[in-house]
């Protein structure tokens, strides 16, 4: 890894009918324009929410601008049947023609992203057409393939060349694999900007984390683990807090989280990831999530960069 200090980077249309008619409506209370939130990480038709389920969700999360990250245009969905190698983790997440739908039908509240399985011969042509139609991210990577692979490797150059970011779901094992070498490929993509997420993402934050097979480590963390040397050395990656692995890296030490937020304050994106019909309380992990960032920041500012000043920087947003 290099020396750069922390100083040095802080500066489907089927339900059209049904988006229409939630859109008519005005807001209401729950998006609270006051204190926007900015979701990074949500999936259409996650395992079989509806539309309208999810702007309800989000809404009463309090979420005023959601990315919806697609599965890709090739992946297999339970609703079809259809597609090649692999199924984003099995969540049943929509591809880029319904995220690019819903992002279009919301303007201004929902944005998408542009996916692909990682080592189909035509990743990169098909990312490259939902992003020449407006797509902020690559992502969510989610696929068996090796971190540094040469497919991977074509998709971080393509990230850079329109100036998104790409998210990589890392899992030990399963996803990008490879965690302890991806710092490689943040040195050798510089331009790129990489947002981290998932199991073995969060269970690095902790310098005593041996056994890459344990995805949700339980107890104290000492500072100084990969994840935390990965956000303090290199401007060019980000993390996403979503999902019950970021939920469960604020809550299983949070004397720690406080120290982390506060260190990576700059670097940290609010991100839901949950696929419940509530969008609160105990029931909702996003829910949960918001709540532990308002509880564990150390300040007001640090709050509010998580929650909305960091994502709308990085993805360049329109103001909600």
């Amino acid at each position: 890894m290099n020396g750069i200090s922390r100083r040095c980077f802080l500066a489907s249309s089927s339900s059209a009918a049904a988006l229409s008619l939630l859109n008519s409506g005005a807001h209401g209370d729950e998006r609270n324009p006051a204190e926007p939130i900015i979701d990074i990480h949500q999936h259409t038709t996650y395992r079989a929410r509806t539309p309208e389920q999810l702007i309800a969700h989000q809404r009463t999360m309090g979420v005023t601008q959601t990315i919806l990250l697609p599965a890709g245009s090739s992946v297999k969905t339970p609703s079809t049947g259809e597609g090649k190698h692999n199924t984003l983790g099995g969540v049943g997440a929509g591809g880029n023609d319904t995220a690019i739908a819903m992002a279009r039908q919301y303007t201004g509240e929902f944005f998408f992203g542009a996916n692909e399985v990682t080592d189909l011969a035509e990743a990169r042509m098909e990312i490259s057409k939902y992003l020449e139609l407006g797509g902020v991210i690559i992502g969510e990577q989610k696929f068996s393939v090796e971190c540094d692979s040469k497919e991977s490797q074509l998709l971080y150059e393509l990230a850079a060349e329109f100036n998104v970011p790409i998210l990589m779901h890392l899992q030990h094992g399963t996803y990008n694999m490879g965690f302890e070498r991806i710092y490689k490929m943040f040195e050798k993509f510089p331009k790129t900007m990489f947002i981290g997420h998932a199991q073995t993402w969060w269970a690095n934050i902790d310098k005593n984390h041996a056994d890459q097979n344990m995805l949700y480590p339980k107890g104290k963390v000492t500072a100084g683990g990969l994840t935390d040397r990965y956000l303090a050395d290199y401007p060019n990656i980000f993390a996403d807090m979503s999902a019950g692995s970021g939920l469960h890296a604020l809550t299983r030490d949070e004397d720690h989280a406080r120290g982390f937020l506060e260190r990576h304050q700059d670097k940290v994106l609010y991100g839901s990831d949950c696929d419940d019909r509530v969008g609160k309380g105990s029931a909702c992990q996003g829910s949960q999530t918001v709540a532990a960032i308002r509880r564990l920041s150390t300040s007001k500012t640090v709050e509010r960069r998580i929650l909305h000043e960091n994502s709308k920087k990085l993805f360049r947003l329109p103001t909600a």
